[in-house]
């Protein structure tokens, strides 16, 4: 296969930032995970063209700091178009904010299912939302991922790719959902901005996690 050929067999997909909420920070670790395998356009909560959806395979939804009562806000304009895009048969890849907002009081894509807080869960190993390098169980493999407040899934039926430490799915698949609780899409950075937490950067290894979900979440 030729270069521009396989240039032209890249799956794109639309990144939405709005800082903190959606962070840079988490979108810029997705697009390392990601890249060069996929293309990026880049949304934000202003307007997008009509057609800003027409060759997109894929939306994704990063994390960051702040309440998931922000959507309201942040999707007015353009929440409608991605709603349209999943109904269309697009795929939909949310990780910590962005799996919140997959639950049915947002964008109500998750059927039978609720994105709830882990640290809320009567089983948790914590009650604390801080950053910290979460056991969680991927595919039968041990981890320590990045987390900070994010989501487990509960009810209905999807299948589960990852666990936290008490059972409870940290990342899962539903139809051509794919969500995340935790931040495989984290760089070394964030570790080194907590001192308890320098000598457990993954070394870019739960970068290839998110490849691979990725590509298993296009296949479905």
């Amino acid at each position: 296969m030729s270069a521009s050929r396989a240039s032209d067999d890249m799956k794109t997909i639309a990144l939405f930032v709005h800082q903190p909420k959606c962070s840079v920070q988490s979108g810029n670790g997705i697009i390392r995970a990601l890249s060069p395998h996929y293309r990026f356009k880049i949304f934000t909560k202003h307007e997008t063209e009509d057609n800003f959806f027409d060759d997109v395979d894929l939306v994704c939804l990063p994390g960051g700091i702040g309440d998931s009562d922000s959507w309201n806000s942040l999707f007015k304009h353009n929440g409608s178009k991605i709603r349209d895009f999943v109904a269309s048969g697009g795929h939909y890849l949310g990780i910590c904010m962005g799996a919140y907002w997959a639950d049915h009081n947002y964008f109500g894509f998750l059927e039978n299912t609720e994105a709830q807080q882990y640290i809320r869960q009567p089983s948790t190993c914590t009650r604390r939302p801080h950053a910290k390098a979460m056991k969680v169980n991927w595919k039968g493999e041990s981890q320590r991922m990045f987390f900070y407040d994010g989501p487990t899934f509960k009810g209905g039926s999807f299948e589960t790719v990852a666990t936290y430490p008490n059972g409870d799915p940290m990342a899962i698949f539903q139809g051509r959902l794919g969500l995340i609780g935790c931040h495989p899409e984290s760089e070394e950075h964030w570790y080194k901005y907590y001192s308890w937490m320098r000598a457990l950067y993954h070394d870019g290894q739960h970068h290839k996690l998110l490849l691979n979900f990725v590509r298993e979440l296009m296949e479905s």
